[in-house]
């Protein structure tokens, strides 16, 4: 969200360790939890144990990480920060090329609100037209200033960006000058890593309604994502519930034509 907006906003809480307290009290604090779990965990093998001693893991890992110096973002010139926004989704988009900078894998980016639209961002039912307006007017500077920002750093070809949601809008309009759900014809946005640029991939009938020349489905899209990062798309994942996930369908194609 737009509103509001201050650095502190960005930033993760609880990163720092609390005031007196230096890393080796901290590691003998870590070392006393330990053994005060050892029997408890032994006594009670199972998921919800070791989702709780992972959970501790990963916070310690996190805070004694490089990675953590890019929530920083004094240090940046002006002029580039105002170039992405002065607001949280542009900011988070430099804290994006920040973090991925200092070898963070995957990063996320949401454009949930900015001032002056509907409290529903995307969720456009009603005044469809105003709140776009003031999303893209937020949404294009910091998206192109990414690309223009990676690419003088030498990190576009290797950091692949996408840009969508999670289903489209109504061609036609409702009563109250907005656009419902419509999964039935939507467009996402490759760029960087892996992809040929400057085309456009499928085309909808001329009154929006259906996809006419190339159908995408999903799978497709989320194969093309993983053939371009390296990824076997038919690589499966084991849930913590013990549940097989794949990123795409067996059936799933990636889209050649996009890709390098």
């Amino acid at each position: 969200n737009t509103e509001n907006y201050s650095d502190d906003s960005l930033r993760v809480r609880n990163l720092s360790y609390p005031q007196g307290v230096n890393v080796a009290q901290a590691d003998a604090r870590l070392n006393l939890l330990d053994g005060l779990e050892a029997d408890f965990a032994a006594s009670r093998p199972g998921v919800v144990v070791d989702s709780h001693q992972t959970a501790y893991r990963q916070a310690v890992r996190m805070m004694r990480s490089e990675a953590v110096q890019a929530f920083d973002l004094s240090d940046e010139k002006a002029a580039l920060r105002d170039a992405y926004g002065r607001n949280q989704f542009g900011q988070g988009c430099l804290l994006a090329r920040r973090l991925v900078e200092r070898g963070v894998p995957f990063v996320e980016v949401s454009l949930n609100g900015v001032n002056g639209s509907n409290s529903f961002a995307w969720d456009t039912h009603v005044e469809n037209f105003a709140a776009v307006k003031a999303l893209c007017e937020v949404l294009d500077p910091a998206w192109a200033t990414l690309i223009a920002d990676l690419k003088h750093r030498g990190l576009l070809d290797s950091t692949l960006i996408v840009w969508m949601g999670e289903f489209g809008r109504t061609p036609r309009i409702n009563g109250s000058a907005g656009r419902d759900h419509f999964p039935n014809a939507w467009s996402a946005v490759l760029s960087g890593g892996g992809i040929r640029g400057g085309q456009v991939v499928g085309k909808t009938s001329p009154d929006g309604e259906s996809v006419e020349d190339r159908p995408v489905v999903i799978g497709d899209l989320m194969s093309t994502i993983s053939k371009a990062l390296g990824v076997d798309p038919m690589q499966q994942n084991i849930s913590n519930v013990g549940r097989p996930i794949r990123i795409a369908d067996p059936e799933a194609k990636p889209l050649d034509e996009v890709l390098l």
